[in-house]
């Protein structure tokens, strides 16, 4: 076969409330997932045996990065010897909370379902993305917004997509997730928004008085400890998005504008070393 690209799209996460922790130590939450436009890419070659490559050296490509255990765990689930040779584009920073190392294994696993004509069924998929990762699933199977709960493997598609331009900021800041469940502000008692109710008032009926809802509950901890990331979501509000918040458990920041000069005015007005992402309204992982 000729190698083939495929692009693997970021997510940002419109509200994450953490409910409650499970027996096994994951935690339970409900977020509203959205797909932004900063993408990696990965090239798929034809090989012997499963090997990957990274433009970014950083970046481990053993058996401990998420691309190669998902290629070895459909290749176990099939019980096949088939190779695959990729190479990861790396353009999504990595602990920053927009879910890349998730979104790029659920592309291997879409992908190599294909190419190695195994048919497996979307059930089998997913049961093996939450394995590998609470976002995966998502990334796996939805294309715009959708509503999560569980670990994050319980999802919802809504059908609709966000109407604002998204400006996504990475403040060079690697917060790991482990790190961010160690330390944020339990508030497991606190009685839980209807976060898909929500969501949908504020994209089918233009209700931003909803936005208050939309917590993020790594917040707090992450803004105490990163100064850096605090600021940026300052300068975002400060630049008139009508809503901006951490995503994921840090460190990027994103906010929502409803007009397109304003976003490219906010992105010009921070720090030029931070790398940034404009997303259009409307924008799913189909386009």
């Amino acid at each position: 076969m000729h190698p083939i690209l495929v692009k693997s799209f970021a997510k940002i996460n419109l509200g994450l409330l953490i409910t409650g922790k499970r027996h096994d130590g994951y935690h339970t939450l409900e977020t509203i997932f959205a797909p932004i436009n900063w993408y990696d890419s990965i090239e798929f070659s034809d090989a012997g045996e499963i090997s990957m490559s990274c433009t970014n050296l950083a970046l481990p490509v053993d058996d401990d990065n998420l691309c190669i255990r998902a290629a070895k765990s459909l290749q176990q689930f099939a019980g096949i010897q088939k190779g695959i040779a990729m190479k990861l584009h790396k353009e999504v920073p990595f602990g920053a909370g927009l879910g890349g190392g998730s979104s790029d294994a659920a592309t291997v696993l879409r992908v190599l379902n294909e190419l190695w004509q195994l048919d497996v069924p979307a059930k089998e998929l997913h049961t093996l993305a939450v394995k590998l990762g609470a976002d995966v699933p998502y990334f796996l199977s939805m294309k715009g917004l959708a509503y999560a709960r569980g670990i994050g493997d319980e999802l919802e598609d809504l059908g609709f997509t966000l109407p604002y331009y998204i400006v996504t900021v990475f403040p060079e800041e690697h917060i790991s997730t482990g790190w961010a469940y160690r330390n944020f502000y339990k508030r497991f008692e606190r009685e839980v928004p209807d976060l898909k109710k929500l969501a949908g008032e504020l994209c089918l009926l233009g209700n931003k008085g909803v936005f208050p809802a939309f917590e993020n509950d790594f917040e707090p901890a992450v803004f105490d400890h990163f100064p850096a990331v605090q600021s940026v979501k300052t300068a975002l509000v400060e630049s008139g998005s009508v809503y901006a918040s951490l995503s994921g458990s840090g460190s990027a920041v994103f906010g929502l504008f409803e007009r397109e000069d304003d976003a490219l005015a906010a992105i010009q007005l921070l720090p030029e070393g931070y790398r940034k992402s404009l997303t259009p309204p409307g924008f799913s992982m189909e386009q």
